[in-house]
């Protein structure tokens, strides 16, 4: 429990003007990280193979800028 109140001291802002806890803003970020990784692998393959990964890193790019302005609007709201 102590842990958990000094983190919630150190970071409760910016989760919390997202309408989550710490916890769940790291697991956010560490998927979309996850999915950071994914797109950059298939642009780099893309690069050395042009027939692969065609458009794999540009739609995850795309929905994942659909995500972040959907929750900046929550944001802002």
């Amino acid at each position: 429990y102590q842990t958990m109140s000094t983190v919630s001291k150190f970071f409760p802002a910016h989760p919390a003007a997202v309408g989550e806890n710490y916890f769940e803003h790291m697991t956010f970020a560490f998927r979309f990280s996850g999915r950071l990784f994914r797109a950059g692998f298939a642009a780099f393959a893309h690069g050395f193979v042009p027939a692969v990964c065609e458009t794999t890193a540009s739609e995850a790019i795309l929905a994942m800028n659909d995500e972040i302005r959907a929750r900046r609007k929550l944001m802002a709201e």
